[in-house]
């Protein structure tokens, strides 16, 4: 009989959790001095240690009026661009593997290409085709530029999803008399429902924080993320400016952990039913 400790995970080496919590720090440190940030009593100066802690900021970001209208387009634009891509990229993602045609493929690439792109690329390109059609810019240019990188996240996350799931399931309810209404929805649906809610969490995250493509986009729209990057240059505003941050964080932070919980979980049960 073999013992627990044999079939025990190795422990790793000491090198490599100091340089795994080096870069955790490296990476988080920058938020912890957003936060700490807000607390400071000073207007216009970073001092370090803070010469007092105060929680007024967070009172007079309550009554920016501008803040909140920034934040309110922001939701929705992230809202509707989420939307849109949920449909087009769980479409996109149904067709590429369903079917077998001429450059599947290329179209397969051509889907992604948009977030394998730098934004100011993309951001270049929409407002160019934007203007060439003479289209105002306005609240749905936004969520087009959007929507072009959020349906990437849907469909990447759908096609993973149907590659795992077995054709055998569809097959076996069509033979059993269901239409192709009811195949999708108690053979398809619950199998890649979990893909699309992580897939749409994930994509509203990245739509909620865009800044580059928004940049090229908006026109005079001010979504949150271009407030705060218009607010950078009046020193007074600092610390509102500290807790916008922290309020941008707080919403992309929670849809990108319950995402990764649901496909890990996701994943657990696939191996476990295999």
């Amino acid at each position: 009989m073999r013992s627990n400790s044999s079939s025990a995970t190795p422990k790793a080496p000491f090198a490599l959790t100091v340089a795994a919590f080096a870069g955790l720090l490296f990476l988080h440190i920058p938020i912890l001095i957003i936060f700490l940030y807000t607390l400071t009593p000073d207007e216009t100066t970073y001092t370090f240690p803070l010469p007092g802690i105060t929680f007024k900021w967070f009172g007079v970001a309550l009554q920016r009026a501008d803040l909140w209208r920034a934040v309110t387009l922001s939701l929705q634009v992230a809202a509707i661009a989420t939307s849109a891509a949920l449909i087009l990229g769980s479409l996109a993602a149904a067709a590429v593997y369903r079917s077998n045609f001429f450059g599947r493929e290329s179209i397969s690439f051509l889907l992604v290409l948009p977030i394998a792109l730098p934004g100011i690329v993309t951001g270049i390109a929409l407002r160019a085709a934007i203007g060439g059609f003479d289209i105002p810019f306005s609240f749905w240019t936004i969520v087009i530029g959007h929507a072009t990188f959020c349906v990437v996240v849907v469909y990447n996350n759908v096609l993973a999803r149907f590659r795992r799931m077995q054709g055998s399931q569809i097959e076996a309810s069509m033979d059993l008399g269901a239409n192709s209404f009811q195949t999708f929805w108690y053979i398809v649906f619950p199998n890649i429902a979990t893909a699309l809610l992580a897939g749409g969490m994930l994509a509203f995250a990245l739509s909620f924080d865009e800044v580059i493509v928004t940049t090229f986009t908006a026109g005079q729209q001010t979504t949150l993320p271009i407030w705060i990057f218009s607010q950078l240059s009046r020193p007074r505003d600092r610390p509102v400016t500290n807790v916008a941050a922290m309020l941008v964080m707080l919403i992309t932070f929670l849809p990108i952990f319950f995402a990764q919980r649901i496909s890990a979980s996701s994943s657990d049960t696939d191996g476990i039913s295999k």
